[in-house]
């Protein structure tokens, strides 16, 4: 069964179209672990556009799951991390312009920095997942380096209009996560995923984690927080035997 990593940045997100201190991120946080999250993940952007520092620092005093730090390679974003010290940090790309993550993370090109973010966080202790597409020669480079986990981008799979467009960019995440097990890899998976095509991507062989925010989000500004993780959590239970 993968486990449910929340993300809760659209709830600062909410916080942030006003400036003001409603709703606050570190509530949603409480009540996504009393609906069964496994994991808190929170990105901490370059401009701030929805999590705050003050946010990251209380979460790492009350978040009682792990906490997963998404942030960008560069250097004070890192920098950062190593202070808070979460339990795992998960390195993204980071484009201002962008509205979301638009794609994964290119190690390849970006192989130095890349590196050197790695070491900075192994020294200080904290676990490193590195968010990449479902490429084998990206996967190759995240072994290289000798991190735990790779994360592998869903937006593909996610923007799919048709059956076969869905069958093929699951085949492509399966194919990858199989090359990532193989190599020792922890396997998680993430974005864009919601309530109605997150099955699929649950069920593929060896899958740890998802992490999973704006769908969760959305329908707990109707359903409250704690039964939005509830409802997801139902979604990654094993099939029924028999």
């Amino acid at each position: 069964m993968a486990t449910l990593g929340v993300n809760i940045d659209h709830v600062a997100t909410i916080r942030q179209a006003r400036r003001t201190v409603e709703p606050d991120p570190v509530w949603a946080a409480a009540l996504a672990e009393l609906g069964g999250a496994d994991a808190i993940t929170v990105h901490l952007r370059e401009d701030r556009r929805h999590i705050q520092d003050r946010d990251l620092e209380v979460l790492k005093r009350t978040v009682q799951v792990k906490l997963n730090l998404e942030g960008a390679i560069a250097p004070k974003m890192v920098a950062i991390a190593c202070q808070v010290k979460p339990d795992q940090v998960t390195l993204v790309p980071e484009r201002r312009e962008e509205i979301t993550t638009e794609g994964g993370l290119d190690v390849i090109t970006h192989l130095t920095a890349t590196t050197e973010a790695v070491r900075r966080l192994h020294d200080a202790g904290i676990a490193v997942s590195l968010f990449i597409d479902p490429s084998p020669r990206q996967i190759d480079v995240a072994v290289a380096l000798g991190v735990a986990a790779v994360e592998l981008h869903t937006g593909a799979y996610a923007n799919a209009t048709t059956a076969a467009g869905q069958r093929e960019t699951r085949a492509e995440l399966a194919h990858a996560g199989a090359h990532a097990r193989a190599a020792g890899l922890t396997l998680n998976a993430g974005h864009g995923l919601t309530y109605r095509n997150v099955v699929p991507v649950a069920r593929i062989d060896g899958m740890h984690e998802l992490n999973i925010g704006h769908s969760i989000v959305a329908r707990a500004v109707l359903v409250g927080f704690s039964q939005a993780v509830r409802e997801m959590k139902a979604l990654l239970a094993p099939l029924p035997s028999g």
